[in-house]
């Protein structure tokens, strides 16, 4: 059986994260063979083209992480009907210095939580139009997108909402899919 490394990463730094939980949401319903890491984007510096020369230690372990995954789960909030500033940071990090992108040819897959009605809609068809310029291979379907998230939630942070437990499981085995085709030579649409 062939084994398949995810890398989570929650757009979210707050503590008790709606968009982490629904990561280990994902880790708890895992194919056999498939692993999912999640890296903590709190302390990532500010990107800055003066610091590309001395790269911070944790932008080279982002990287180091990415590169080892065959393929990356994403989990963002929706700030201001877009991408929160900690996702896009650790983006843009990734992709520099130019030339040098750990995220050319993933595979991804996207989901989300927000305590709106439209559980980060925008924010992920924001994600996607970044994601066609770093060349990433997004799983489109199903979509995740968990609304009035403090109702889809226990006190302990647990995912209560089965519908959306269903359609974590479903993302995650057409990311590894992707992965599988990709391993393939097989270029998905």
């Amino acid at each position: 059986m062939d084994t398949i490394k995810i890398l989570g990463i929650s757009g979210s730094l707050r503590h008790g994260s709606y968009n982490t939980a629904l990561l280990k949401a994902a880790q708890e319903s895992l194919p056999p063979g498939v692993t999912l890491d999640i890296f903590d984007l709190n302390g990532l510096p500010v990107f800055s083209e003066d610091l590309e020369a001395n790269v911070p230690p944790q932008v080279n372990d982002l990287k180091k992480r990415i590169r080892a995954a065959d393929a990356i789960l994403f989990a963002t909030p929706e700030y201001n009907y877009s991408i929160p500033g900690s996702l896009k940071n650790a983006i843009d990090w990734a992709s520099r210095p130019y030339g040098d992108s750990a995220w050319m040819g993933k595979p991804a897959a996207i989901m989300g939580a927000s305590v709106g009605r439209f559980g980060t809609a925008r924010a992920q068809y924001h994600l996607r139009q970044v994601f066609v310029y770093l060349d990433m291979h997004v799983v489109n379907q199903p979509e995740v997108m968990v609304g009035n998230a403090s109702e889809s939630f226990d006190q302990s942070g647990r995912l209560t909402h089965d519908t959306s437990r269903k359609l974590i499981r479903q993302l995650v085995e057409a990311l590894c899919d992707r992965v599988r085709l990709l391993r393939q030579g097989v270029k998905a649409s």
